[in-house]
């Protein structure tokens, strides 16, 4: 065979030519063998760099996605918010009740913002004006305040809401800088210290809470609210507030005057007799209780049943705590050794309280007043007006004044008869 060779320039320089320029001391095997070592090195440090390439990009992207998930507020799910709408009737109760939501550090609430629509609107019957309450109740949960334009002073303060100063939120800060959010609040310290703040703080509060609680005397039928119920941008739960009719009927004699307005929207008051009219309007409210407790037990598709839940005033005057920890429980809300601290001094205080004003009272004794007060013939009334509503929702119906003064005689039915949350 002819000797291989180098080609240099136009002349091919044979192996014996060659092997100068090599390792002197090498052999031709062993110059085989260093370039078969070098090429394992190489290959060796490429598979390296790859490697560490490799580690390095996934420790990159693990950092990326780190600094994605927990730096990045634009990225970061918000927690779903609550929406809960308490509805009742007039000097039922609901004052109170919705206080044990105002004060939780988690709460925005609202007192009746569909006051603002009846008292602008007072020329229509309560029908008329539900589609307008309705609608106005919807843009509050969403924390949309502009809505209050067609009722409010086009220069407006966070004062010329409804009962204001009852909403612990509007009291603490971004929309009053005097108190702290965690701190139980004083209705009547709030409307001295924090009324001079502009309208827009209302919003903003609204918008910093996860919870948005609303309470309500004007909704007199369910299927009103059905559109609220199935709102996909609405997580919303109705809390059913009842009472003793005769109660109801005992408070409402003492504040006619305030209450005139509202009833005439309710029943029309031109058309009855003046001793007439609270009878009427109890067969309004103990028909609304009959409706909306029936829809909600009966008529709810199943999946929205437990959305509501009915509570008697009676029920958390008897037993404070432990009635505010089903209600917080099904509205997702955590019950504070400091709410029920002041929920037990709120409840346990000496003598009636004071007239449109939360404070400490003897609960318990506040709530059967009208056994001792009230006529029975007025009793035999009311009960004649709200018998079904009576043995519907839990209420014994008494048939002397011997009976209705006789304190020792209980005229609830068993707890254990009533629906609390899932049904």
């Amino acid at each position: 065979m002819e000797d291989q060779g180098i080609s240099c320039g136009t002349r091919r320089l044979g192996r014996e030519e060659l092997r100068p320029v090599m390792d002197n001391d090498l052999s031709e095997a062993g110059w085989r063998d260093e370039l078969m070592m070098a090429a394992k090195i190489t290959i060796s440090i490429t598979r390296a760099f790859v490697v560490g390439l490799a580690v390095s990009q996934a420790v990159m992207f693990v950092s990326l996605m780190y600094l994605l998930h927990f730096s990045s507020p634009s990225t970061e799910k918000m927690p779903e918010k609550t929406h809960i709408l308490i509805i009742s009737s007039w000097r039922s109760g609901s004052s109170f009740t919705g206080q044990l939501f105002s004060q939780h550090p988690d709460v925005f609430y609202l007192m009746e913002p569909a006051w603002h629509v009846w008292a602008s609107m007072n020329q229509n019957r309560a029908k008329v004006l539900q589609m307008a309450v309705r609608d106005l109740i919807r843009s509050v949960f969403l924390c949309d305040m502009s809505v209050f334009d067609a009722y409010l002073p086009a220069t407006k303060n966070k004062s010329n809401l409804f009962q204001w100063e009852t909403s612990r939120a509007l009291c603490s800060p971004p929309a009053c800088d005097f108190f702290k959010r965690t701190d139980i609040i004083s209705q009547v310290q709030c409307k001295i210290l924090c009324r001079h703040f502009p309208f827009d703080v209302v919003e903003q509060a609204c918008k910093t809470y996860s919870h948005v609680v609303l309470k309500e005397v004007r909704f007199f039928d369910l299927k009103v609210l059905n559109p609220l119920l199935v709102d996909p941008s609405l997580n919303l739960k109705i809390l059913h507030l009842i009472r003793d009719p005769r109660a109801v009927f005992h408070s409402r004699e003492k504040i006619k005057k305030e209450l005139a307005r509202d009833s005439n929207i309710m029943v029309g008051t031109k058309n009855h007799n003046k001793s007439d009219i609270i009878y009427k309007v109890m067969d309004e409210i103990c028909k609304s209780h009959i409706q909306i407790y029936k829809a909600a037990t009966q008529a709810l598709p199943s999946h929205l049943r437990n959305r509501y839940m009915m509570v008697r005033y009676e029920d958390i005057v008897k037993n404070p705590l432990e009635t505010a920890e089903q209600m917080y429980a099904f509205t997702g809300l955590t019950y504070t050794p400091k709410l029920k601290m002041w929920l037990h001094n709120l409840t346990h205080g000496n003598g009636w309280g004071r007239k449109f004003v939360i404070t400490s009272r003897n609960a318990l004794m506040v709530s059967k007043a009208w056994r001792d007060i009230v006529p029975f013939e007025k009793i035999k009334q009311v009960q004649g007006v709200c018998k079904r509503a009576m043995d519907l929702l839990g209420y014994q119906v008494v048939n002397s004044d011997v009976e209705q003064k006789n304190m020792s005689s209980d005229l609830l039915f068993s707890p254990q008869s009533m629906y609390f949350g899932d049904l």
